[in-house]
């Protein structure tokens, strides 16, 4: 499983890796207004290349606002009409956004990656 790096924004950097039928996104920095764009189109184009199933690990990203938070609703959406799914692996500072305003459940947040993996099978 070989990554590769994504070229997104100088405050968000990452890297993407394939793992069976997951596309596996290991991101830090900021989701914010300044990279949400550039982070959409990147993942957008990402789902539909495929695999359809994608992880983002989002468990070193520093900070992640409204439009962070929209660009994940968005990508969630994507993926499930493409017949995929999108799960977020997320840190303390991300979860407690996510949780803010209850979007843990739609955002499938799981503790690891490994975690991530195995729902991708099911």
């Amino acid at each position: 499983m070989k990554a590769e790096p994504l070229t997104l924004t100088v405050s968000l950097r990452g890297t993407r890796s394939v793992s069976g039928n997951a596309q596996i996104f290991r991101l830090t920095g900021l989701l914010d207004a300044f990279s949400e764009p550039a982070f959409r189109k990147a993942i957008g184009k990402c789902i539909d290349e495929g695999p359809k199933h994608i992880i983002l690990d989002l468990s070193k990203i520093d900070f992640v606002d409204s439009s962070g938070l929209g660009a994940l609703v968005q990508l969630v959406k994507k993926a499930q009409t493409e017949e995929g799914s999108l799960q977020v692996v997320a840190n303390a500072r991300v979860l407690q956004t996510v949780k803010l305003v209850r979007l843990e459940k739609f955002l499938s947040v799981c503790d690891t990656i490994d975690q991530a993996l195995e729902n991708t099978k099911n």
